[in-house]
């Protein structure tokens, strides 16, 4: 290295700044020329374009080179729709004496924002002389932006206007000629209110500056939002990021028009150039005509607080979409009220003037000829010889017989008319109602039960018995208790469960009680295209259990989770005397209430510190502990399989299996660990505070090496 001082200790000559500020005029060298451009510019820089576009290439009568391409912008933020730029290059055949021109083909671009690029291209090619074309291609695609975001050029249209008032005249002429009939006097012609002068309004231009912070402030908020939503099933985002799909769940949704209350997701339309330009939103899954006034007040509160991110704006959909609901209808009947009233003098208007015609006809001094009315035209019960005719048309107006039993045809009853039907028009409110409160269905609008399984209860003896398999409208009727043989039958009617009902059916029993729904079949419909999930399969769940799949048709996923089942007795199907069921147990508290503990918190007599139940996935029952399971009676009857699910002894609450605690309540369903026992190296390891009862407290580990130690000392 050269040093910076010397051995004396004053400065180096030598700096740190260049020697030389500018280059000797001799050792300057030019930047090399191709050859070929050098003979035939024009040639050269055509071959260039042909290379990076690939363009179609005409020529025109003046020997001019057009050039026919698209220009896709190189910006990642360009902030316009536009998948590319529709280019006519034209090239003259003095080129580069002349000056090329482009033309834009794009029928999309209005005709002043194209007009604004052309006149760019041509500032461009006076500027930039000695350019080349693939230079200036690249320079048009840099300030595309700059271009489109210029006031609009004026633009004028051309109408052509065809004059046929004189061919209209002639024609009249000739009809009012050959009528016989005098002229009918002419009505004055409707006074035509001239249309109110719209003012012009420009569209909003805004600055680089105010484009930048709306840019960057977009993407802060989108960040949030898929940071808060991308992980619930309906949330979905389009290619381009402008339109999200988000799950919707309004706050009040009993208080929405019935129209209304089916919505579970909406689309947010976020503008490249948000909060600049104003959201908006569209309701999915609910008609046009309910949804049109919600959407158009949630974009005029958008636009009107600015200031609001776009969480908040969800939040404020979801707790205020009943009151602009309301808002909705009452600018609609307003509305409605308005136009009536326009419309009423007309209407009086229009009603005078046919009641002045018809007077003026029947005086004959009008040209309107009145026919009467055929005869056979006439309601059967006019006519006053009790006949009918032969289509068929024997119904009165009122829809009731009028005619005797000795004349004309016979009265058809009410349930033979069409549109009637001689059965109810919906299930019987009649026995134990079956239902799911706070069902959860994400993109199902239908859920029915395909085949049920149940857990009945003897009347007699208070033995628990199951019933699998309970098709709709099919009765089961030989079915027995197993312990004392008391026959009971079981008859399920459905109902669907949508998000305005939970009820899914009605169950008739006779002999014996319902206690539980066991894994059963169910067939979701799909909630985007209305396809519902094949029969044959169906798809298994129980209580507590969440069920996600995809849709057959639209591959979409759909979600539904049964938190709760609820048995609600109406009324009993037949008239079986209940009197052989004590008082005691009519005030029994049957089934599970979530919140309350278990019997004895879910321990048994085989283990006092395990506070919990199983759900056995080989019979699919319940019970505190895999002995109490061995030691039922039917437990013989199939292979013994592990429990998947628990119940917790604490909240009653049906879950997955887990080992130490309930994912709901958080408490802990075993005991605590260190109490004298090994439990798997996790409890006391300690041999003196061991129990005796631990087999490991006498057990002699390490024991070998000492006996290996004393035969080695004796060899």
């Amino acid at each position: 290295m050269i040093p910076i001082r010397t051995k004396d200790g004053t400065p180096s000559p030598r700096r740190d700044k260049q020697a030389v500020r500018e280059a000797s005029s001799s050792r300057v060298v030019q930047r090399p020329v191709p050859q070929s451009q050098l003979k035939d510019a024009r040639t050269y820089q055509i071959d260039q374009v042909k290379r990076r576009f690939s363009p179609s290439e005409t020529s025109s009568a003046a020997g001019d080179t057009i050039l026919t391409f698209s220009l896709s912008p190189s910006d990642p933020d360009f902030p316009y729709e536009l998948e590319a730029l529709k280019c006519e290059l034209r090239i003259p055949a003095g080129y580069p004496q002349g000056k090329p021109r482009i033309l834009v083909k794009n029928s999309d671009i209005p005709r002043g924002f194209a007009i604004n690029i052309e006149k760019g291209f041509e500032k461009m090619v006076e500027t930039r002389k000695g350019a080349t074309l693939l230079a200036l291609i690249n320079a048009l695609d840099r300030n595309l932006e700059a271009f489109l975001s210029e006031q609009k050029a004026e633009t004028v249209k051309l109408v052509v206007f065809k004059d046929t008032r004189h061919l209209e005249q002639e024609a009249t002429k000739a009809s009012s000629k050959d009528r016989k009939t005098p002229s009918p006097t002419p009505t004055p012609s409707p006074i035509v209110k001239p249309q109110p002068h719209r003012p012009y309004v420009p569209e909003e231009s805004f600055t680089r500056d105010q484009i930048a912070e709306a840019k960057a402030r977009r993407a802060q908020e989108i960040r949030q939002l898929e940071a808060r939503m991308s992980r619930l099933p309906n949330y979905q985002r389009s290619s381009d990021g402008i339109v999200y799909t988000l799950p919707l769940e309004p706050k009040r949704r009993s208080m929405l028009p019935l129209g209304l209350q089916q919505v579970q997701s909406a689309q947010l339309i976020i503008p490249l150039l948000y909060p600049l330009q104003p959201l908006r939103v569209l309701l999915n899954g609910v008609d046009a005509q309910d949804a049109e006034g919600i959407e158009e007040l949630f974009t005029k509160v958008a636009s009107e607080k600015k200031e609001m991110s776009l969480t908040s704006h969800i939040n404020y959909l979801t707790q205020n979409l009943h009151i602009l609901a309301k808002q909705a209808a009452a600018q609609a009947a307003a509305a409605q009220a308005a136009q009536a009233s326009q419309a009423s003098p007309r209407a009086e208007a229009k009603k005078a003037e046919h009641s002045s015609v018809l007077s003026d006809a029947r005086d004959g001094k009008g040209h309107l000829e009145v026919i009467p009315r055929p005869p056979e035209w006439s309601l059967p019960h006019q006519e006053s010889d009790g006949s009918h005719s032969d289509d068929g048309s024997d119904y009165s107006e009122d829809g009731s017989d009028e005619e005797g039993s000795e004349g004309g045809a016979a009265g058809i009853s009410d349930t033979s008319r069409p549109g009637s039907s001689s059965g109810p028009s919906k299930t019987s409110e009649v026995g134990t109602a079956i239902s799911f409160p706070h069902i959860e269905l994400h993109n199902v609008d239908l859920l029915e039960i395909r085949s049920l399984s149940l857990l009945v209860k003897c009347d007699r003896c208070k033995t628990l018995n199951e019933v699998p398999n309970l098709r709709d409208g099919i009765e089961k009727t030989q079915l027995s208790c197993k312990k004392c043989a008391t026959e009971f039958r079981v008859k399920f009617r459905k109902e669907l469960v949508h998000m305005a009902s939970t009820r899914a059916g009605f169950i008739d029993v006779v002999g014996c009680s319902v206690q539980d729904m066991l894994p059963s079949i169910f067939i979701p419909t799909c909630g985007k295209c209305s396809t519902s999930f094949p029969a044959t399969p169906g798809l298994s769940s129980v209580r507590g259990e969440t069920t996600t799949n995809v849709c057959r048709e639209c591959h979409s996923r759909f979600t539904f989770k049964i938190p709760e089942v609820k048995f609600l007795v109406y009324s009993y199907a037949n008239a079986l005397p209940r009197a052989q069921a004590s008082r005691a147990n009519r005030h029994e508290k049957l089934g599970l209430h979530a919140g309350e503990p278990l019997p004895n918190k879910g321990a048994c007599e085989h283990y006092r510190r395990s506070y919990r139940w199983f759900r056995f996935s080989c019979c699919g029952k319940v019970f505190p502990c895999d002995r109490c399971h061995n030691a039922s009676a039917e437990s013989g009857s199939h292979v013994d399989e592990w429990a998947s699910r628990m119940i917790c002894g604490w909240c009653s609450r049906e879950q997955k299996y887990h080992p130490e605690m309930c994912q709901f309540c958080g408490r802990s369903v075993i005991g605590k660990s260190g109490k004298g026992y090994w439990e798997g190296g996790k409890g006391t390891r300690n041999k003196v505070l061991m129990r005796r009862g631990d087999p490991r407290k006498y057990k002699r580990v390490g024991g070998g090496e000492l006996r290996k130690k004393k035969e080695k000392d004796e060899k």
